[in-house]
């Protein structure tokens, strides 16, 4: 029995959780839109989810290896779906994800595939694919994603240029020269929703990980709440930084698929422990700026050391979201980029306690014993044999294994000078929420990075950026498209920053301002 429109509109809004007045219009390109869109198309039977899967694996092997943005495709894919396309023909999909390509990012496990870490050495050391899912991957299965495979990183998420010693240099989508960093660690997964290989990605964030590479290839990059989504099954990096969240061409599309893989996790005894009800990030409303109170932090516009096109952009952002009836106001935060450290310092000093450390080597040692452990094998000889490859990159840990092995065995929930770092962190972000008391905010604005995509080869300028100050406060932060600047290179993205909490406030904040200003342009395919 064919669904009539109307019939066909309420399932789909049911679907997504969305009010939807009225069908999104049909698309020439199904991986083009939005994750409504989408549906809508498979909801008329516009195209299935095995066709759109099958059409996102021929970009993924033709566009994606050109860009070096693939580190490996799932065999399975496309009997994911059609598991999908059987479920969407009984009425029984899972929500809105079910159906939908999607990335995770090299240094994640899954199922069948080895984890190269976008490593060389690491891959040769660990060629087997691996017999577990990490738990976002997993999660991400359980509401009907087709995870297509990983993308490329740097080695070992550790740099923010998208090099790769197994896979090269991965190239941004909108340089025709083919030398401009598209950022990293998450290029991959950044070039990949860019282009429409996917609809979103999974990527990292200890200092800028999924920021730089969303501003640089022009695409909407998420930090969530520090301790929202677990890290369970993924390439350990520094615990009391390391926070995982979604890269999407929308802040909507982002929203979905953090709201699949947020929640505690026992395995992870740093994320957050209260539960989670999936559905509360789904709903975004176009009018959510209307009286909106907005810090601009002026200390973290460094308007002097900026070009005039990233000026330029970034205050037309600004214009935009006056335009959408949002309040911005100039904010001097107690705690900035300039004094967060000094503060950590002094807060760990008043309490007699060690010096905090957010990059501890033993809380890093301890994570990748717990890495390998999960994976069901001798855990302490797998770190053995991937110490030197590792410790080249995290080279805060010893180079010889009887130091190593030292460090391994103490939780990482108990090592001294990341509990410190906690600790400190608890202090700041409550001087912080002073300020946004007293001026009534409802979350500080400030350009997410106050340069363009330099070249690879090259250094960056010489210009601070605000990238650690979140992860140090475990703040969430959208970063959000603002502008393609005369060159057809991204010109620059604005942050909306809040308190730990505050995620889905910030999702339609930067939603609302999504689309007002409408910046998101996709690269040319040529």
């Amino acid at each position: 029995m064919s669904l009539t429109r109307r019939d066909a509109l309420a399932r789909l809004s049911a679907l997504l959780a969305i009010p939807l007045v009225r069908w999104p219009e049909r698309l020439a390109d199904p991986l083009g839109g939005t994750i409504v869109e989408y549906q809508a198309g498979r909801a008329r039977r516009d195209w299935t989810a095995a066709e759109v899967t099958a059409l996102a694996l021929e970009r993924c092997s033709v566009r994606g290896g050109t860009l070096h943005a693939i580190d490996q495709l799932s065999s399975i894919a496309l009997d994911e779906a059609r598991a999908s396309d059987t479920r969407a023909r009984r009425g029984t999909l899972r929500g809105p994800l079910d159906g939908v390509p999607v990335f995770a990012k090299a240094i994640y496990d899954m199922h069948g595939l080895p984890t190269t870490a976008s490593n060389t050495e690491w891959a040769r050391l660990f060629p087997a694919p691996v017999r577990r899912d990490a738990v976002e991957v997993g999660r991400m299965r359980a509401a009907g994603a087709i995870v297509l495979g990983k993308t490329v990183a740097d080695d070992f998420a550790y740099h923010g240029n998208g090099t790769s010693s197994l896979s090269g240099q991965v190239r941004n989508p909108y340089d025709p020269t083919g030398t401009r960093t598209p950022g990293g660690s998450s290029a991959g997964s950044a070039v990949a929703v860019a282009c429409g290989m996917a609809f979103a990605a999974l990527g990292t964030d200890d200092g800028g990980s999924n920021r730089i590479p969303a501003q640089f290839c022009g695409v909407v990059g998420m930090k969530p709440t520090f301790g929202l989504v677990p890290r369970t099954g993924v390439i350990p990096t520094w615990p009391y930084l390391d926070t995982h969240g979604p890269l999407a061409r929308t802040v909507a599309d982002a929203a979905l698929l953090l709201d699949a893989i947020a929640g505690p996790d026992a395995m992870d005894g740093l994320t957050l422990v209260a539960p989670w009800t999936q559905g509360r990030l789904a709903a975004l409303r176009e009018d959510a700026l209307v009286n909106a109170r907005l810090g601009l932090v002026d200390a973290h516009v460094p308007r002097a050391q900026m070009t005039a096109q990233s000026l330029a952009v970034f205050d037309r952002a600004i214009a935009d979201l006056g335009s959408a009836g949002a309040r911005v106001e100039s904010c001097a935060p107690a705690v900035t980029r300039a004094n967060v450290r000094d503060l950590f310092a002094e807060a760990a000093r008043a309490r007699g306690d060690v010096t905090p450390n957010a990059t501890s080597p033993a809380a890093t040692a301890n994570a990748l014993l717990r890495y390998f452990a999960a994976q069901g094998g001798d855990a302490r000889r797998d770190v053995e044999r991937g110490l030197a490859a590792y410790q080249h990159y995290y080279d805060v840990l010893p180079r010889e294994w009887e130091a190593m092995a030292r460090l391994i065995d103490q939780p990482y929930e108990r090592d001294a000078a990341g509990v410190s770092f906690a600790r400190s962190r608890a202090t700041v972000v409550a001087q912080l929420a002073e300020t946004f008391r007293a001026q009534r905010l409802d979350a500080m604005i400030y350009p997410t990075m106050p340069f363009v995509a330099p070249r690879a080869v090259d250094p960056w300028p010489d210009v601070r950026t605000t990238l650690g100050y979140g992860n140090w406060l475990g703040l969430p932060e959208v970063s959000v498209p603002s502008g393609i600047g005369s060159d057809g290179m991204p010109a620059g993205n604005i942050s909306f920053v809040g308190l730990p909490g505050s995620d889905a406030r910030l999702l339609a904040l930067a939603h609302a301002y999504e689309r007002r200003s409408r910046r998101f342009v996709a690269p040319s395919s040529s």
